[in-house]
C-alpha cells in the first residue's frame, strides 16, 4: 500500500496517525507541497484533484481525500461507530473540519510555516487567523460539556480535528484561551499507538 505524502500535512497526518493506531503498515512517496509540478506524472489518474493525501490500495485501486480514506480504514474498527446516530455524528464533525475548520486553521499554517514569504497579504492571513479562533471556539464550547466529539469515544472526528488543531500555533493560532481544547488535545496525544505528526 502507497501513501502520497507530505510530512507537514495535516490532512496526510490523519491517515498516518489511523494507520498507525490500527497498525497497518504502509509505504510513502514524498511530494511537495508548493511545488506541485510534477503531480500529474506522478499521481496522475489515481487523484484527479492531484491532492494529498492519495492512496494506492494493495489491489491498486485509488483513495483519496483524507476523512474518505479514514472512513474507508476505519470501518468495522471503534474509529468509526456503526450506529446510525453516532456515524452521523462523527459525519457531522468531519463535515464541520472540511468546511469551517481546515480551510481557515490549515491555511494560516500553510502561509506561516510553509508558504514562500509574500505569498499572502497580511490581511488575508489576519482573517484566516481569527476565522480560525472562531472554529476552535466552537470545538471549545463543545469539548467543555464532552470528551470525544462523537459516540462518546475517540474516533476519526477526534483524528481530523486533531491533525491541524494542535499546530495551529504554527499558523499565529495560539490555543491559550481554550482550556477545553487543549484538555482534549492531550487526550488524544494519549490514546494507544499515537503518533506525532513528524513520523
Amino acid at each position: 500500500m502507497l501513501l502520497y505524502n507530505s510530512q507537514v500535512s495535516g490532512n496526510c497526518y490523519k491517515v498516518r496517525l489511523l494507520l498507525a493506531h490500527l497498525g497497518i503498515p504502509f509505504e510513502r512517496q514524498e511530494m511537495d507541497v508548493v511545488d506541485r509540478s510534477d503531480r500529474p506524472g506522478i499521481i496522475g489518474d489515481a487523484n484527479p484533484a492531484l491532492r494529498v493525501p492519495t492512496l494506492i490500495l494493495d489491489d491498486g485501486r485509488p483513495l483519496a481525500e483524507s476523512n474518505a480514506i479514514m472512513s474507508y480504514f476505519a470501518e468495522g474498527t471503534d474509529y468509526l461507530p456503526t450506529d446510525r446516530y453516532d456515524r452521523a455524528q462523527v459525519l457531522q464533525w468531519l463535515f464541520f473540519e472540511q468546511y469551517q475548520h481546515e480551510p481557515n486553521v490549515a491555511v494560516a499554517r500553510f502561509l506561516v510555516k510553509v508558504a514562500p514569504e509574500g505569498t499572502a497579504s497580511p490581511a488575508f492571513l489576519a482573517e484566516r487567523q481569527a476565522a480560525s479562533h472562531g472554529a476552535i471556539g466552537i470545538m471549545d464550547r463543545y469539548l467543555q460539556t464532552h470528551e470525544w466529539f462523537a459516540a462518546g469515544r475517540y474516533s476519526i472526528a477526534d483524528i481530523a480535528l486533531y491533525a491541524y488543531t494542535h499546530v495551529a500555533p504554527e499558523g499565529g493560532v495560539a490555543l491559550d484561551d481554550y482550556a477545553a481544547v487543549q484538555a482534549w488535545m492531550a487526550r488524544v496525544a494519549a490514546q494507544p499507538g499515537h503518533v506525532t505528526i513528524d513520523w
